[in-house]
């Protein structure tokens, strides 16, 4: 009889929870609906570190990467897991281009070429400033390789573009850089 009565409160109890995880769950998906369709990057969290891209959606000095990444469609790919090290050009790397050159990337009849330059910019992994030797070449999201030169005891990606800031995200690593990296 005693061993009866535990079991049916027990079950009691079960249900009971069951039934506060349902509400919780039911409220918990009502908060987070309004990210539905946007992808990773549309999801809101301000309690954990910011992805790769909502760190740079944040940095107006990288506005104009941000407008080609959206532009090319890779602000999702961007706010995955990874783990990235994404090569950041600064607006003033972009400056740098000649007269229409951003521009003219931005339309979508150049969108291919666009994903070329950017994923020219980004190394999956995270290599920390650290590791990286004067000679080391990384493998780049475009499938071509960019070279690690030591110049004056600084890395530089190819012998010309200088790290101007690092910044740690929750999927890689961003260094902001001074000249747009193009393939070669």
């Amino acid at each position: 009889m005693k061993k009866s009565i535990l079991i049916l409160s027990m079950v009691g109890f079960a249900l009971v929870s069951c039934k506060k995880n349902e509400a919780t769950a039911t409220t918990d998906s009502a908060t987070t609906t309004e990210s539905v369709g946007q992808g990773q990057e549309g999801v809101q969290d301000d309690v954990s570190n910011p992805n790769i891209v909502q760190l740079a959606v944040k940095n107006p000095d990288l506005s104009t990467l941000v407008k080609a990444v959206q532009t090319a469609g890779l602000a999702t790919s961007l706010s995955n897991a990874g783990p990235f090290t994404v090569f950041a050009p600064l607006n003033s790397a972009f400056d740098k281009l000649p007269k229409g050159t951003v521009e003219d990337l931005l339309k979508p009849e150049n969108n291919g070429k666009l994903t070329d330059i950017l994923g020219h910019h980004t190394y999956v992994g995270v290599i920390k400033e650290d590791q990286m030797s004067d000679g080391q070449t990384l493998g780049m999201v475009d499938g071509k390789n960019i070279t690690i030169k030591m110049v004056d005891g600084k890395p530089t990606i190819n012998g010309k573009a200088k790290i101007v800031a690092t910044v740690p995200a929750s999927n890689g690593i961003v260094y902001a850089v001074d000249e747009v990296i193009l393939p070669e």
